[in-house]
């Protein structure tokens, strides 16, 4: 079982490090969302060095209703 993650802020330093730690750590994720300002929505972000990529969802428009942790 896997937690779904919403990382806020995730394109500014502290969110990159977030992203970069649970990737490190291989937190037990079921889903995970790169969530920020309008200015960088649909911009693709690195998850840590995992190889995968995130696409930036609007924070203004997020539904944080049914995820585990922000």
């Amino acid at each position: 079982m896997g937690y779904r993650i919403a990382v806020v802020g995730a394109t500014g330093n502290v969110g990159r490090e977030m992203l970069q730690v649970l990737a490190e750590r291989q937190f037990p994720l079921a889903e995970i969302a790169a969530v920020a300002s309008s200015r960088s929505t649909g911009n693709m972000i690195d998850f840590g060095d995992s190889g995968q990529e995130l696409k930036v969802r609007n924070l203004e428009h997020f539904d944080f209703s049914g995820w585990d942790m922000a």
